[in-house]
């Protein structure tokens, strides 16, 4: 993972319960990926909902961004110690994708999907009731493709690798998929305050 604009600062006590532990605030917005940004063509992005294999609904990029749009304003924590305050996000959430279709979720598990192969697992019940959303825009203004545009998840009560940049599609799993940081040394869940920041971490 490569991180350029953290200028971290100690953590206040102040805001005890808004920075985990181990934390450290930032006012800029490091930049965080496992490889080159991609660029990616609006004219031909989808976003697809599965369940396993199977194609339950595609959308467009137009499509998408008929559905109904939410604003949402956050904490973030990254696994790399960083937190930002009242980040403001704007985009379709979780709740109104599944609203579209008409599905109630079939398992409890979701494997997101992004382009060039990544992806992150998260429950389900961590992406609905308003917890969670695909973002295109960040502070009024589309998305920027080194922090995930043209979109991303957001799923702010989690560690941020679990909000997938250049998300193309969830996929409802039967059983805890492991993604790609997963995979890799990360934990499963990644709940910021029981620093779950590692497998082995409980």
């Amino acid at each position: 993972m490569a991180t350029r604009g953290f200028f971290g600062r100690s953590r206040d006590p102040s805001l005890a319960d808004r920075v985990p532990p181990g934390q450290s605030l930032t006012d800029g917005f490091p930049v965080l990926s496992a490889g080159p940004t991609p660029r990616v063509d609006l004219k031909t992005w989808t976003f697809t909902l599965k369940h396993g294999p199977k194609p339950v609904k595609v959308w467009g990029w137009d499509q998408f961004n008929e559905l109904p749009q939410t604003k949402m304003t956050r904490d973030i924590h990254c696994v790399t110690t960083w937190s930002k305050l009242n980040t403001a996000w704007e985009g379709v959430a979780i709740d109104d994708i599944f609203a579209d279709v008409g599905i109630e979720p079939p398992t409890p598990y979701i494997l997101a999907h992004s382009v060039e192969g990544y992806s992150t697992n998260v429950p389900v019940k961590d992406l609905v009731g308003g917890k969670a959303m695909v973002a295109t825009k960040y502070k009024g203004a589309p998305l920027e493709p080194d922090h995930g545009g043209p979109a991303r998840l957001l799923v702010p009560h989690l560690y941020f690798w679990k909000s997938a940049k250049w998300v193309n599609g969830l996929q409802f799993t039967e059983r805890d998929e492991l993604g790609f940081w997963e995979l890799r040394g990360y934990h499963a869940y990644g709940d910021p305050w029981k620093e779950q920041r590692y497998t082995d971490d409980p």
